[in-house]
């Protein structure tokens, strides 16, 4: 996995709607299914929900945590 999307993960807020505010990585995981349900949105955010919702589907939050205390 690419080390600068996973560092996204950590530092991009979500720019619009409930979770406006919210770094991508502390978004709930229900909102993540949701959006897989409904369709992520198209570029980078799209792509960072997605990451994130796999992530999160195969149990690698650890990743996720190293980085969060990195940053």
């Amino acid at each position: 996995m690419d080390k600068q999307i996973l560092t996204s993960l950590v530092t991009f807020r979500m720019p619009y709607g409930k979770y406006k505010g919210t770094l991508i990585c502390d978004i709930p995981e229900h909102y993540l299914v949701w959006y897989k349900s409904k369709g992520f949105p198209e570029g980078k955010l799209g792509m960072l929900l997605h990451t994130m919702y796999e992530i999160r589907l195969n149990g690698l939050e650890d990743l996720i945590r190293q980085l969060k205390k990195m940053s």
